[in-house]
C-alpha cells in the first residue's frame, strides 16, 4: 500500500466516523422519544443533575456502572496494546483502530439499549460537577501538551519542562479515554438539545481516541475542531438554560479568548490574518457589551484565566510527581514502560 493510499484510508476513516457520529446522535433522538414518560424529581439548582430515577435500584446502578467498566478498561487495553506492540504512526488505520472503532461503536449501542432498559447513568452516584471537570481536565491537558508546538499566550510557550510535556503527550490517551467514557455513561441518552449536542460532541471525541497512531489523529485543523466545538458547545447549552439575558457570552468569548490567544497559533497562519482574527473577536465582544453593559465585560476573562491557571497547577503537579518517582528510582531515572 502506498503512502498516499495510507493518508486517504486515515482521512477516509475520520469523515466517515463523523457522519456516523452524526447518525447516532440522529438514533439518540429517535430512541429517546420512548423517554418521555419516565417521571423525574424536580429540578433543584444548579448542583442537581435532573435526568435520574427518583427511586434507582441496585439493577439500575449496576447497568450504568458495568457498563462503563467494561467500556474503559477495553478502552486502556486498546490503547495499551498500541503504545506496547504498534508504537508507530501511519497514514492509514491499524488493526487495532478497527477494532477500536468497533468497540466504541458497540459500547455506544450497548448504552443506548441500557438507558431504554434501566434509564440512569453515572449521574445518579457522582456529583454533576465530575462530569464538566473532565472535560475541563482534558481540555487543559491539550493546552499543557501543545505548549511547545503553539505555545501559551501569542505564540510564546510558557516555562514547562520538556520533561512534563513528554510525560503528558506519552500517556494522554489514558487520561482522555476516561474523561471521554466516564462523561458518556454519566448521563442517560436523553433528547434535550442538550444531550444532544454532547453526544455528538462524544462521539467526536471517541473517534478521535479511536484513532490513536494515525495522521488523522494529529491532525491539527481536526483537533483545533475538537477543541473549538467545547465554545460551541457550552454556548448553545447556556443560551438554552439561561436565555438571551443568560451566561451565554462567558462561554462564547471564554472559550474564543484562548483561541485568539493560543490555539489560532499552531495553524501556521500569517501575521495579518491572526491580528484579523484578534480584531474581530475583540469588535465583537464590545457589540456584545455594549448592549449587555460594558462593566460586565469582566466575565469573557474567567474561563481563560481558570485554563491557564490550571495549566500552570498541572505543570507544577507533574513536575513534582516526576522529580519525586526520579528520586525514588534506584538508578535516579524516571523509569519507562
Amino acid at each position: 500500500m502506498t503512502a498516499g493510499a495510507r493518508t486517504t484510508g486515515a482521512n477516509t476513516a475520520l469523515a466517515w466516523g463523523v457522519v456516523a457520529s452524526a447518525a447516532l446522535t440522529g438514533l439518540v433522538w429517535l430512541a429517546g422519544q420512548r423517554l418521555a414518560g419516565i417521571a423525574l424529581l424536580p429540578d433543584q439548582g444548579a448542583s442537581w443533575y435532573y435526568w435520574k430515577l427518583p427511586e434507582p435500584t441496585v439493577w439500575t446502578r449496576l447497568s450504568a456502572w458495568l457498563g462503563y467498566a467494561a467500556h474503559q478498561v477495553a478502552f486502556w487495553g486498546l490503547i495499551y496494546y498500541a503504545q506496547t506492540r504498534v508504537r508507530r504512526y501511519t497514514g492509514g488505520l491499524h488493526r487495532v483502530n478497527v477494532v477500536a472503532l468497533a468497540v466504541n461503536f458497540g459500547f455506544i449501542l450497548l448504552h443506548q439499549a441500557q438507558t431504554q432498559v434501566f434509564y440512569d447513568g453515572l449521574a445518579q452516584d457522582v456529583s454533576i460537577f465530575s462530569s464538566q471537570a473532565s472535560v475541563v481536565l482534558l481540555l487543559i491537558v491539550v493546552l499543557l501538551m501543545e505548549n511547545r508546538r503553539r505555545g501559551l499566550f501569542a505564540g510564546r510557550p510558557a516555562p514547562i519542562s520538556a520533561e512534563v510535556t513528554s510525560f503528558a503527550r506519552r500517556y494522554h490517551g489514558y487520561l482522555f479515554s476516561w474523561a471521554a467514557v466516564y462523561t458518556f455513561w454519566y448521563h442517560p441518552m436523553e433528547t434535550t438539545s442538550g444531550h444532544l449536542i454532547g453526544f455528538f460532541y462524544m462521539f467526536l471525541i471517541l473517534l478521535q481516541g479511536s484513532l490513536f497512531l494515525t495522521r488523522a489523529h494529529t491532525n491539527r485543523w481536526w483537533t483545533l475542531t475538537l477543541e473549538l466545538l467545547v465554545a460551541a458547545h457550552g454556548t448553545l447549552v447556556a443560551f438554552m438554560n439561561t436565555g438571551p439575558d443568560g451566561a451565554w457570552p462567558m462561554f462564547l468569548f471564554g472559550f474564543l479568548g484562548v483561541f485568539v490567544l493560543t490555539q489560532m497559533h499552531g495553524l501556521g497562519l500569517g501575521a495579518t490574518t491572526r491580528w484579523i482574527l484578534a480584531a474581530c473577536y475583540a469588535g465583537a465582544v464590545v457589540a456584545v457589551y455594549a448592549v449587555r453593559g460594558i462593566g460586565e465585560a469582566t466575565e469573557v476573562v474567567r474561563i481563560p484565566a481558570i485554563e491557564y491557571l490550571l495549566v500552570g497547577v498541572l505543570a507544577v503537579l507533574l513536575w513534582a510527581v516526576l522529580r519525586l518517582a526520579r528520586l525514588r528510582s534506584p538508578a535516579g531515572t524516571v523509569p519507562r514502560r
